[in-house]
């Protein structure tokens, strides 16, 4: 059965999204490495290995249907003038993962495309998990009064 273009489509854009997401978080994170905030610079580190992870499950449906992965062109990255501004950046990037994946896993289910439909709904649970912590991290910053 072919694959509706428009899932070709949201595959494509979401690439790009992850790739975008890879660069800003790598950047974010040598940025708290030169700043001395190491333990800032792992967690970073972390976060552009899993979107990564999420970029190569994208490229491999790609592939498996037959069409070669390409992000496209990339946002420049914003790394934030401080702490609280990264984590509120990397809020918005992960709101628009969500908005994403959410619109992609819901057409792939009323097209029956249930290979995109289990891949976007595995990507936008990992996003949403994603979004809660950065809430949660960016709410116990302002609670301590950080001033970050």
């Amino acid at each position: 059965m072919p694959v509706h273009p428009r899932v070709i489509g949201f595959l494509g854009r979401a690439l790009n999204h992850e790739f975008m997401a890879v660069q800003q978080y790598l950047v974010q994170s040598r940025l708290c490495a030169l700043w001395g905030m190491q333990d800032w610079a792992d967690q970073f580190a972390h976060e552009a290995r899993e979107e990564l992870e999420h970029a190569g499950l994208l490229s491999d449906q790609l592939l498996r249907l037959g069409i070669a992965p390409s992000a496209g062109s990339l946002r420049p990255s914003r790394p934030g003038r401080d702490l609280r501004e990264m984590l509120e950046q990397d809020q918005e990037i992960e709101v628009a993962a969500v908005e994403l994946y959410a619109e992609a896993a819901a057409f792939a289910r009323r097209l029956r495309d249930e290979a995109s439909a289990a891949l976007f709904a595995r990507l936008l649970e990992d996003e949403q998990g994603h979004l809660a912590h950065l809430g949660h991290v960016l709410a116990g910053l302002r609670g301590n009064g950080h001033g970050i």
